[in-house]
């Protein structure tokens, strides 16, 4: 994540939910990785279990690092720094505009999302080259969900001018293109080589893609069912014992459940 640096994302605001997952990640760095496992432990156990791994996934089935993954951070402040920085940047003008709730829900369906398609690549890229190493590295980062919230931003408020690498001015919807193309570069060029995980980057991004898609054609069609379901079910009740009382109630039922 610490490869790019933008600027001109997002207000000062902090909003409740962003906040709320900064203090979770900050205080899982801080406490479990920095404290307890770097300075209490012998070997790097909460990596090895929570972090995600390919081999783990595929062989054990610890079916919970897809998500417990998107909460560690490496030992490099600069990684959880430049990752928190870019969800309060990005993140507060997305939780504005779309309510706390499916803000949560979309960041972590991109993290999850991006987590199932860097190991399905792994897995794909060893049935290939028979290179089982890149099965057993242990990945960990909000990077994916992040690469996911960029997506959005650039969907929503791609007019915004932001400024690559606090230099070069560009349309925010310019910078995500820019950003894919680099991810899509470095997995070519470099594999799995980089010492970065280029793919759950990428991941991050089209599961954003096609969430923010089909999302709104579900709901959509789901809306258009429960109004059908409710019309169908709707009466029109006549109080017609008692004739109408006043020429007004000849035109009007008496009410309506």
């Amino acid at each position: 994540m610490n490869r790019y640096s933008m600027s001109g994302m997002g207000g000062m605001s902090l909003t409740p939910m962003v906040k709320k997952l900064i203090i979770i990640n900050v205080a899982i760095w801080f406490f479990l990785v920095l404290v307890w496992q770097k300075f209490f432990m012998d070997q790097p156990n909460l990596f090895a279990w929570f972090g995600l791994t390919p081999e783990r996934m595929v062989n054990v089935f610890w079916i919970w690092q897809p998500f417990t993954y998107m909460f560690l951070h490496s030992y490099s402040v600069f990684h959880i720094v430049f990752n928190m920085l870019l969800l309060w940047w990005i993140g507060a003008d997305l939780e504005q505009r779309w309510g706390s709730r499916f803000f949560l829900t979309y960041y972590l369906v991109c993290g999850v999302g991006a987590g199932l398609l860097y190991v399905f690549g792994m897995t794909f890229y060893y049935l290939v080259s028979g290179n089982f190493m890149v099965m057993t590295i242990p990945v960990v980062g909000a990077s994916g969900a992040i690469f996911g919230l960029m997506l959005a931003y650039g969907i929503l408020f791609g007019e915004r001018m932001v400024y690559f690498m606090m230099i070069f001015p560009m349309k925010a919807k310019h910078f995500i293109l820019l950003l894919g193309a680099i991810e899509v570069v470095s997995i070519l060029s470099s594999g799995s080589q980089s010492g970065v995980a280029n793919l759950a980057h990428l991941g991050g991004i089209v599961v954003g893609f096609l969430f923010l898609r089909f999302w709104g054609k579900w709901r959509n069609k789901f809306i258009g069912m429960k109004k059908r379901k409710s019309s169908s079910k709707l009466k029109l009740i006549v109080d017609n014992e008692n004739n109408f009382k006043d020429k007004d109630d000849v035109n009007n039922p008496r009410y309506w459940n």
